[in-house]
C-alpha cells in the first residue's frame, strides 16, 4: 500500500477496526476514510455502492460486522446471519465494481467445525458440523470467504480473507448481553470487586458508561444501592463470588487486537491472494483452559472472592485453537503475551 493511497476501514469504531485504524495511522498512512453506521448503512446495497462510486478507495479493510457472545448468537440468529451476509456481499461486490486494488476480509475462528482436529488448520473448513450456538454467524463468515475466493477466480480481484482467533483490547464491548468472553468476564470480576469494597460510586460510574443488557439498564434505580447490588447479582457479580457459565473445562485462544491489526496491515502491504490462498489463520497458535484464564483475570482485577460455575449453562465449542503454521510461513508472528495484554487491557478499562 502506498502511503497516500485511499484506504477505507469498514467498522472503524469496533474492536478490530479501531485497532487497524490506529495501526495505519502509526505506520504513516494519511488518506484514510471511515464512516459510522449512522453515516453509512452497509446492509443497504444502494447506499454502499453510492459510497464506493463516490470515494473510490484503493484498499479496503472489511472489519464491519455484527458480533456477540454465546447468548447473543443464540438469541438473535436471524440478525447475525442477515446483517453479516449483507455487509459482506455489499462491500465485496462494490469493491469489485469500483476496481479496489486489494480487500482484506475479516472472519472468525467459528468458521471451523465444532469438533475440528486441534490445532485447526485452514483445510478444516467445511469438513464437519459447526458449533450450534453460533452457526448463523459462522455461515455468514464462510459465505464471505467464498465470495472473495470466487471473485478472485472469476474476475482476477485481489481479495484476501483472514480468520482471527478470539480478540480483546482497546475499544472492546462490555455490554454483558452482547460482549465476547474476555471483556464480559473481566467486567463481571471488576463489578464484583467494587461490590466487595462497597464502592457504589464507582459502580454507578461504570453502569453509566457501559450497558448491562437484557433490559436491566432501563429499570436500574441509581438512588438505591440495594437495588443496584441485586441487579449485579443477576449478571453473576456478587460481593463474595463471581458466577460463570459452564464448568470452565473448555479451551480458548486469545489475542490482543493490536496484534491482529499488525498482522492485517502486514498482509495488505506484503502478501497477495495467490500467496495466501483461500484464507489464513491469524493466531498465536496457543490456548488456555478457561478455568486457568478466569483465575488470571481474577488476579489481574484484584477480586478476593470465589469463582462459582453454573454447569447448567453451555460451555460452547470444546476447543478452538487455530494452527499458526501458515501465517508464520508468511512472515508474521504475534508479539503481545496474554499476561501483559490482560494487564494493559484492564488498566485501559479502569481509565
Amino acid at each position: 500500500m502506498e502511503k497516500q493511497a485511499k484506504i477505507y476501514v469498514a467498522g472503524h469504531n469496533g474492536l478490530v477496526g479501531s485497532a487497524i485504524l490506529r495501526r495505519l495511522q502509526k505506520e504513516g498512512f494519511t488518506n484514510i476514510i471511515t464512516r459510522s453506521h449512522q453515516e453509512l448503512d452497509l446492509t443497504n446495497q444502494a447506499e454502499t455502492m453510492a459510497f464506493f462510486e463516490k470515494e473510490k478507495p484503493d484498499y479496503v479493510f472489511l472489519a464491519a460486522a455484527k458480533v456477540g457472545g454465546i447468548l447473543a448468537n443464540k438469541t438473535y440468529p436471524a440478525e447475525f446471519i442477515y446483517i453479516n451476509l449483507m455487509i459482506a456481499t455489499n462491500v465485496i461486490h462494490a469493491s469489485f465494481k469500483t476496481k479496489v486494488k486489494k480487500l482484506l476480509n475479516l472472519g472468525s475462528s467459528c468458521i471451523y467445525p465444532r469438533l475440528a482436529p486441534q490445532p485447526m488448520k485452514e483445510e478444516s473448513l467445511l469438513t464437519g458440523a459447526l458449533e450450534e450456538t453460533n452457526e448463523a454467524y459462522a455461515l455468514a463468515k464462510i459465505a464471505a470467504i467464498k465470495l472473495c475466493k470466487y471473485y478472485n477466480e472469476q474476475y482476477q480481484t485481489n481479495f484476501i480473507s483472514v480468520m482471527p482467533t478470539n480478540q480483546y483490547g482497546i475499544g472492546d464491548n462490555f455490554n454483558m448481553e452482547t460482549a465476547h468472553l474476555l471483556p464480559m468476564i473481566m467486567r463481571r470480576f471488576h463489578l464484583a470487586k467494587l461490590l466487595s469494597l462497597r464502592d457504589f460510586e464507582s459502580i454507578k460510574k461504570d453502569l453509566k458508561r457501559y450497558k448491562l443488557g437484557w433490559g436491566l439498564d432501563e429499570t436500574l434505580d441509581f438512588e438505591n444501592n440495594e437495588a443496584i447490588e441485586k441487579t449485579l447479582n443477576q449478571i453473576g457479580a456478587f460481593k463474595d463470588k463471581v458466577v460463570l457459565w459452564g464448568d470452565g473445562s473448555v479451551y480458548r485462544e486469545l489475542m490482543c487486537s493490536d496484534d491482529l491489526a499488525d498482522a492485517c496491515v502486514y498482509l495488505m502491504q506484503h502478501k497477495d491472494y495467490k500467496e495466501i490462498g483461500e484464507h489464513v489463520n491469524i493466531t498465536t497458535g496457543d490456548d488456555i483452559l478457561l478455568r486457568d484464564l478466569f483465575e488470571i483475570v481474577k488476579e489481574t482485577v484484584g477480586f478476593k472472592g470465589d469463582i462459582v460455575y453454573d454447569a447448567s449453562k453451555p460451555n460452547g465449542t470444546p476447543r478452538k485453537m487455530m494452527d499458526a503454521t501458515k501465517i508464520k510461513s508468511l512472515g508474521w508472528e504475534a508479539k503481545i503475551s496474554l499476561g501483559q495484554g490482560l494487564k494493559d487491557f484492564y488498566q485501559w478499562y479502569c481509565e
